[in-house]
């Protein structure tokens, strides 16, 4: 049934890109307009498993495949690769980079098998690429935290790395000043530059704690949202008519009826 199905989906995306009688917008379609869709996709599902949405989990994971099926069928119709290819490699990259379970090396535990992966990834770019840096192939295109955090990954596996957590603690205390001191001055350039400078570095503190960078600031972004509708459906005033205090005021029982909430 699951190779029908596949087979079923890849057949109606050749269809949508008949020359002849497909349909007019998926013809116009290229690699560069349907990737911003792909991107759009992918939030979706991390949106759905966010909230626990099965269901839609399960229809937003089919929109995602179909972004699959739309390149591979672009790309078969070049003569370049089709979706059989890229089931192919994908499984034997899979196979490589599990060489505790398909070939005969060990790995008692995760973090075992997390070495392996990427010294088998760092050998796959040093056979692949002509970019030899080990911060080669982390796509420019990810979301700014999340490249971060892996670029200073990269860096701290081959030695690039603070002595310990406190200087990484005073690091990010030097790069808030120095921030400070332009904002100071009304430097535009410098306050870019050093703002950039202090996420980089908070960035770190959060490799160092294993916490992942963006999915910390989407849940600390959604925290802020609940909270603040909370204070428009608790008031019959404007927030903007509120005084300073009068605000303070409703954001604190907001906050006190999330604790309740998270308590009950």
């Amino acid at each position: 049934m699951a190779d029908t199905q596949i087979q079923r989906l890849q057949d109606i995306m050749k269809r949508l890109r008949d020359p002849e009688n497909g349909c007019p917008w998926d013809l116009e379609q290229s690699y560069e307009t349907i990737a911003p869709y792909t991107l759009e996709e992918a939030y979706e599902v991390v949106d759905a498993i966010a909230e626990k949405d099965m269901p839609k989990l399960k229809d937003e994971l089919g929109d995602l495949l179909l972004q699959v099926v739309f390149y591979a069928q672009m790309a078969r119709e070049e003569g370049l690769f089709d979706f059989e290819d890229v089931a192919e490699i994908i499984s034997e990259k899979m196979e490589r980079r599990h060489p505790h379970i398909f070939g005969d090396v060990s790995a008692e535990d995760a973090d075992a098998v997390l070495k392996n992966w990427e010294d088998i990834k760092a050998q796959e770019r040093k056979n692949d690429m002509e970019d030899s840096s080990a911060l080669a192939g982390v796509a420019k295109a990810l979301p700014a935290l999340t490249r971060a955090e892996k670029i200073s990954k990269r860096a701290a596996r081959v030695g690039f790395e603070w002595p310990d957590f406190d200087s990484l603690m005073n690091k990010v205390h030097e790069e808030h000043e120095e921030f400070r001191a332009e904002v100071n001055k009304n430097a535009r350039t410098e306050m870019h530059e050093e703002f950039g400078d202090l996420l980089f570095a908070t960035v770190n503190i959060a490799r160092w704690q294993k916490i992942d960078p963006e999915t910390a600031l989407r849940d600390a972004t959604l925290k802020f949202e609940r909270r603040f509708r909370h204070m428009e459906q608790n008031t019959t005033m404007a927030l903007s008519d509120m005084s300073d205090d009068e605000r303070e005021a409703l954001w604190g029982k907001a906050k006190q009826a999330e604790y309740k909430r998270k308590a009950g």
